[in-house]
C-alpha cells in the first residue's frame, strides 16, 4: 500500500534533538533536516544507487555516486566516491567503477567495498543462494579496498580471507556476489569491521595480517547492515532478518564480542511485523541512550529507548524516482548530528 502519512508522527520530550542527515536513494540530493524536519542545509549530489554519504568534521559532505561506467550488479553499484564542501564544491573525488554500498573517508584518502571478477572456478566454488540467480558476469567476489589521496590503492582484502567451503551464501540470497558487503567500519586500532549481508555474517579484518580476528553468526541474524562499535566495544547493528525462519521482522542487535551474546535487542512491542527492512537500513546509538533507527524500505526514521518505547517518528516526504521500482522514499541509511557537533557548527547554520 501506498505511504499516506509522512513528516514528523510523534515526537516525545524523551527523544534527543539533533540533526538528521539523509539522501533518498536514486535522487540527486543529501538533505540535513533541522530538529522539525525542516530542510535546514542542502547539497546537489551525483544520482545515486545507495546514496550513502555523511558529514565529515569539517561540514564537508562525503557520498557516493552512480559512475556511468559500474562495473558488477547494476542495482547496487555506485562507482564514484565524492567529498563536497558547504558550498557545494568538490573538493575531492575518486572513480572506482567496481565500488558499491559502503565507503568512508580516511586522513589519508577512503576505504570502500568492491566488487571483483572471478574467473569461472571460483565462481564455481561460490555455494548457496537461489540457483541461476545470478547478474550479467556474476557472481563476482568481494574486497575491501583502500586508496590514498592520488587515488592509488595502498592495501587490499579480498574475501579469498574467509574459507568458502564453510561460509556459503543463505539459501534464500541471490548469487549476484560472494558477501555483498553493506559495511566496512574503520575501527580505531585501524582495523575493520565488516558486514556481509548474503552470508549473514559480521567480521573484523586485522588490516596488518589481513587475518579474521573476530567472526560473528547467529540462526536468528540475517541481511544485517550498518555493524558499528560502540565506545563500551560492543557491536550494534540493524538485523534485517530477511531470510528469518519465523515471522518476518527486523530488529536492532547489540552483540558484545568478548562473549558473542546479544546484550540488548529492540523488537517491536505492539505488531512485530510493523518493523521490517529487507535490504537496506540503519542504526546509531545516541548519546541519551537512546537508539536512531532507519527503516530504509520505509522511509521511516524512528527512536527508541533502552526499554524499547517509541518517542520519535519521522517519515520521510522526499521522494525519488527509480528506474526498478518507481517512485520511492528509500533510505540507505540515516545519520544524526548533535546541534553543537563539529560536523554542524562548520556549516554555520
Amino acid at each position: 500500500m501506498r505511504i499516506r502519512q509522512t513528516g514528523v508522527l510523534f515526537d516525545s520530550p524523551e527523544s534527543t534533538p539533533g540533526y538528521l542527515l539523509v539522501s533518498p536513494i536514486q535522487g540527486e540530493r543529501a538533505l540535513l533536516l533541522g530538529p522539525d524536519a525542516e530542510i535546514a542545509y542542502e547539497w546537489r549530489i551525483g544520482r545515486g544507487t545507495t546514496n550513502w554519504c555523511y558529514l565529515l568534521p569539517n561540514g564537508n559532505l562525503f557520498a557516493s555516486e552512480r559512475s556511468d561506467d559500474r562495473r558488477g550488479p547494476a542495482l547496487t553499484v555506485s562507482g564514484r566516491l565524492s567529498e563536497y564542501d558547504r558550498d557545494g564544491g568538490l573538493v575531492w573525488r575518486h572513480h572506482d567503477p567496481y565500488q558499491h554500498h559502503d565507503a568512508r573517508r580516511l586522513p589519508s584518502g577512503a576505504v570502500y567495498s568492491a566488487f571483483l571478477e572471478l574467473n569461472d572456478q571460483q565462481k564455481a566454488a561460490i555455494k548457496g543462494g537461489v540457483p541461476g540467480s545470478e547478474t550479467e558476469g556474476g557472481p563476482f567476489g568481494e574486497a575491501i579496498r583502500e586508496v590514498d589521496e592520488a587515488g592509488e590503492v595502498v592495501w587490499e582484502w579480498s574475501f579469498e580471507g574467509l574459507d568458502v567451503e564453510s561460509h556459503p551464501l543463505r539459501p534464500s540470497s541471490n548469487r549476484w556476489s560472494y558477501g555483498h558487503v553493506n559495511t566496512v567500519c574503520p575501527l580505531d586500532d585501524g582495523n575493520y569491521l565488516v558486514s556481509a549481508k548474503n552470508l549473514s555474517v559480521i567480521f573484523i579484518v586485522d588490516r596488518e595480517s589481513g587475518d579474521v580476528v573476530w567472526e560473528f553468526q547467529h540462526p536468528d541474524m540475517s541481511g544485517q547492515h550498518d555493524a558499528q562499535m560502540l565506545d563500551t566495544g560492543n557491536i550494534l547493528i540493524l538485523n534485517n532478518r530477511p531470510y528469518a525462519a519465523d515471522i518476518h521482522h527486523s530488529q536492532v542487535w547489540e552483540i558484545d564480542p568478548r562473549t558473542d551474546e546479544v546484550v540488548w535487542r529492540y523488537v517491536e512491542k505492539d505488531s512485530m511485523t510493523s518493523f521490517f527492512s529487507p535490504h537496506i537500513g540503519s542504526v546509531q546509538r545516541l548519546p541519551s541512550g537512546n537508539t536512531l533507527v532507519c527503516e530504509g524500505s520505509k522511509g521511516c526514521i524512528f527512536e527508541v529507548t533502552p526499554a524499547g518505547d517509541l518517542v520519535r517518528e519521522y517519515v520521510s516526504p522526499h521522494f525519488a524516482e527509480s528506474d526498478q521500482f518507481g517512485w520511492t522514499n528509500w533510505l540507505f541509511r540515516a545519520r544524526w548530528y548533535a546541534p553543537d557537533a563539529p560536523e554542524i557548527v562548520q556549516l554555520r547554520l
